[in-house]
């Protein structure tokens, strides 16, 4: 294995919380409409602006996509806790050599935003927002591009993931797919699809993958 892609809401940071209260806010101030989180997670695929703009009957959507992001940022730091060990992780893989990937649903602003408030940016080479995507998951366009990014090959790849979505998109990619359930919240409960791999902890991740500093890939970089 040379490189790890991961989704982020849910498997690389416990951010869904904050993703829930900036959707639930807009959606009672825009719309008077009191929607769940599971009604969230039904709507997940496009980024928030696209949830918005596809849910959203109120016409001032544009007004409301900021307002969005502007609950997103101010409830950052209440609602989304700073894990130290998966900044442990992350910085265990790099030092490891591994070259490290994202791709997620998340507009590149919210992403943006919870990497660097997170001081988690430094750790990946590729970042695949759903901006920069025709198809979200469960469609693999995300995940092929972060491979031709990395230059490595589909064997030598595994996607990590917390819900149906990241399953289904790692098999239609070729990948070895890893099923996640390590943070507080998580978008499934079961994976519809088998993933190759299940775990709900990080040092499970750690024996299976063999990581450590002395016999693992080294990145050219």
């Amino acid at each position: 294995m040379k490189a790890f892609i991961f989704d982020f809401d849910g498997t690389v940071a416990d951010t869904l919380p904050v993703c829930f209260y900036a959707f639930q806010s807009v959606f009672k101030e825009y719309d008077q409409k009191e929607v769940t989180e599971k009604d969230i997670i039904s709507m997940f695929g496009p980024s928030e602006t696209g949830i918005i703009r596809e849910n959203l009957t109120h016409p001032n959507t544009d007004e409301a996509i900021e307002r969005y992001y502007l609950h997103y940022e101010e409830k950052h730091e209440e609602l989304v806790d700073n894990n130290q060990q998966m900044l442990d992780f992350l910085s265990l893989l790099k030092e490891d050599g591994y070259l490290l990937g994202i791709v997620t649903g998340k507009a590149k602003r919210s992403l943006d935003l919870s990497l660097e408030k997170l001081g988690m940016k430094k750790y990946f080479d590729v970042f695949i927002s759903g901006d920069d995507v025709d198809q979200p998951k469960p469609h693999p366009e995300g995940i092929l591009k972060a491979i031709e990014m990395l230059g490595v090959s589909k064997d030598d790849v595994a996607f990590i993931g917390d819900s149906d979505a990241d399953i289904s998109a790692g098999k239609a990619a070729e990948v070895v797919t890893v099923g996640v359930q390590w943070l507080p919240t998580v978008q499934s409960s079961t994976f519809k699809d088998e993933p190759d791999h299940y775990m709900k902890d990080i040092h499970t991740f750690k024996q299976l993958f063999k990581i450590n500093k002395e016999t693992t890939y080294k990145s050219p970089n």
